[in-house]
């Protein structure tokens, strides 16, 4: 039997108007996910993750610095500090997105990651900030700062690529080369917009990097934005790009697969795509 590695994936929509409070939303939203992450730690669950900024809507329609205290902090803040303990209630690796606050004024789209004897690992900030229709991004976010790192996990070695990012092959191969073997993309992406290229662009990723990807989307839609509905078809594709499976369009649900970690050196082995690289003829990638 080879090395398997069981992890989850959970994708919820948002529980309250829009015109409820930032601690009321926190609070809605962590109840909502916690008998999900109970079923995933009686199901053995080994590392799970959430949505992006899971303990709200997607507030980045509006521009409303309301939503600026939904933010909290990084490792010190009520959120990261509960996930500690249900990590080790069920000795397992809980990936985090949440709404950072590094000081007042200065935030972050940020994922905590936490080990399963709930150590605290640290942190992904997103580093690719969208700003057009319906994704103002840049009103919340600072760019992420912390570059490309990589979790050596109890189970696995983790990345996390948020959102947006995942239209970036850069960082993506930046995750492969510092050693992961499961990337971690939590999403809030609509119908109309990106929905074509969600079934392309984190396979394609996987295939050039030879690693799983955990692909994760809210469902529903949130007024009184309505920029559409958010999707679901949270899945999980293996490092020959072939989806192994996949959750729902509508609905909130946990998604468990058994990840065949002996693939990822098979597919390497097969398809040297690191050996084959020639990175001192890609210099014009970073100068234009």
């Amino acid at each position: 039997m080879g090395r398997i590695v069981k992890s989850g994936l959970i994708q919820l929509g948002n529980k309250l108007s829009t015109d409820a409070s930032c601690d009321e939303h926190r609070n809605a939203m962590i109840e909502a996910h916690i008998p999900y992450i109970e079923q995933a730690g009686k199901q053995g669950v080994q590392i799970l993750c959430f949505e992006e900024v899971f303990t709200g809507p997607y507030f980045c329609p509006s521009q409303d610095s309301k939503w600026y205290d939904l933010a909290e902090e990084i490792p010190n803040g009520p959120t990261t500090r509960m996930m500690q303990e249900y990590a080790k209630k069920y000795n397992m690796v809980i990936v985090v997105p949440i709404y950072e606050k590094e000081m007042t004024g200065v935030y972050y789209n940020t994922a905590a990651v936490i080990d399963a004897d709930g150590k605290y690992l640290g942190k992904y900030r997103k580093n690719h900030i969208p700003q057009v229709a319906g994704f103002w991004e840049k009103f919340f976010f600072k760019p992420g700062n912390m570059g490309y790192p990589v979790f050596d996990t109890a189970y696995a070695k983790i990345g996390v690529y948020i959102c947006y990012d995942r239209h970036f092959p850069d960082g993506a191969r930046a995750l492969g080369l510092n050693g992961a073997e499961i990337v971690y993309n939590p999403s809030a992406t609509v119908a109309g917009l990106s929905e074509y290229l969600w079934k392309i662009e984190q396979p394609a990723h996987a295939v050039a990097n030879g690693y799983y990807v955990g692909a994760i989307n809210r469902v529903g839609t949130e007024a009184p934005w309505n920029i559409g509905e958010f999707y679901g078809q949270t899945y999980f594709v293996n490092p020959r790009g072939k989806i192994i499976a996949e959750a729902s369009r509508d609905k909130d649900e946990l998604l468990v697969a058994d990840l065949d970690m002996d693939l990822i050196k098979e597919t390497r082995d097969l398809w040297q795509f690191y050996r084959d690289r020639r990175p001192e003829t890609y210099g014009d990638l970073v100068r234009l």
